[in-house]
């Protein structure tokens, strides 16, 4: 099936793909699946190297030519990110009614996994891995690209180079980016894009949307990763909705005890309700949640470290100067 037989193929058939070709990639097995797209590692036949293929469901493919066109446009800009933090995208095209994205394989656990296998990650853990999505997710919006569906499963947590760099983290899954300002958080058709643990208030109300949309549902995961949960959890989906729109989030410190609680003042902002409320960037809410962190354990009052994962290990002696990119986060946010 797919480009050398001649013959269609869907994702909606996944079982039915394994060993096939699709553009001159081999599937070789089933990575993951979500409402939108099924992905694969497969082998590049020409280049001979390891790629995740990403196809997009039936519903997607055929029924909607807007959909189709937007997204390779989309998919155009998105392969422009250059970011050490963003997964490089090799191509994007259709190929016999199917529509793909291959991208550099990563080997490793994504966030959600990671969270379903140890729980709650310590507090440096935990600003590490932030600090490398803020990376990504600013460049992204430096390029007026909205990701719209930033959760643990987008996240990537590969080995890192060294005991000072122990994970190696990569945003991921940028198929459902806009053009930012101008567009809703609903498709063209009307459907709700986004994942509601994550969902920011203005994607719910279907206002325009930029960069601080994405900032709302990143101090989500970032939540989560230190409270073990995301800020709401309700067992209706139009109570989840309301809450995003309406409730105060529960405090940090109150759902992981010993937690500084000055970052719970911190993560409130974050989770404004209002987009004009929240930081200007994703940088800058990390720089603000270390310095709080820092602050309270200079105070002794956190924060908890719970038991290290098995990504994390210590260095030892003076840590080396971070990175360009991530020096916003090591210095705070301008004129702290």
């Amino acid at each position: 099936m797919g480009a050398d037989s001649g013959r269609g193929a869907s994702a909606g058939r996944a079982g039915q793909l394994i060993g096939t070709r699709i553009a001159g990639y081999e599937v070789e097995s089933e990575l993951g699946r979500g409402g939108m797209a099924v992905v694969y590692r497969a082998r590049d036949l020409r280049l001979q190297r390891t790629v995740a293929l990403k196809l997009l469901t039936e519903e997607y493919m055929v029924r909607n030519d807007t959909f189709r066109r937007r997204f390779a446009r989309e998919q155009r800009m998105a392969a422009a990110l250059d970011h050490p933090h963003i997964v490089p995208i090799y191509e994007a095209g259709e190929a016999d009614g199917v529509l793909y994205i291959a991208m550099r394989y990563v080997p490793g656990l994504d966030l959600r996994a990671l969270l379903d296998r140890d729980g709650p990650l310590p507090v440096p853990t935990a600003l590490r891995i932030a600090a490398q999505v803020a990376s990504a997710l600013d460049a992204a919006h430096e390029h007026d690209l909205v990701h719209r569906d930033v959760k643990p499963g987008n996240v990537l947590v590969a080995q890192g180079t060294d005991s000072d760099h122990p994970e190696h983290v990569y945003l991921t899954d940028f198929g459902l980016t806009k053009k930012s300002l101008s567009l809703t958080g609903l498709t063209s058709v009307g459907e709700f894009v986004g994942t509601l643990d994550y969902v920011a208030p203005e994607q719910i109300a279907g206002r325009p949307v930029d960069g601080r949309c994405d900032l709302y549902s990143f101090a989500c995961v970032v939540y989560e990763t230190l409270a073990g949960r995301p800020p709401f959890r309700r067992d209706d989906p139009l109570e989840l909705l309301w809450a995003h729109q309406y409730d105060t989030p529960p405090a940090l410190s109150e759902r992981c005890p010993g937690t500084a609680a000055a970052m719970d003042d911190v993560l409130n902002r974050a989770l404004a309700k209002a987009p004009e409320d929240r930081y200007g960037s994703c940088l800058q809410f990390v720089a603000a949640l270390r310095i709080a962190a820092r602050s309270g354990a200079a105070q002794g009052g956190g924060p908890v470290v719970h038991a290290p994962t098995r990504l994390d290990h210590a260095g030892t002696g003076a840590p080396p100067d971070p990175p360009v990119w991530a020096r916003p986060v090591f210095v705070g946010p301008p004129g702290h």
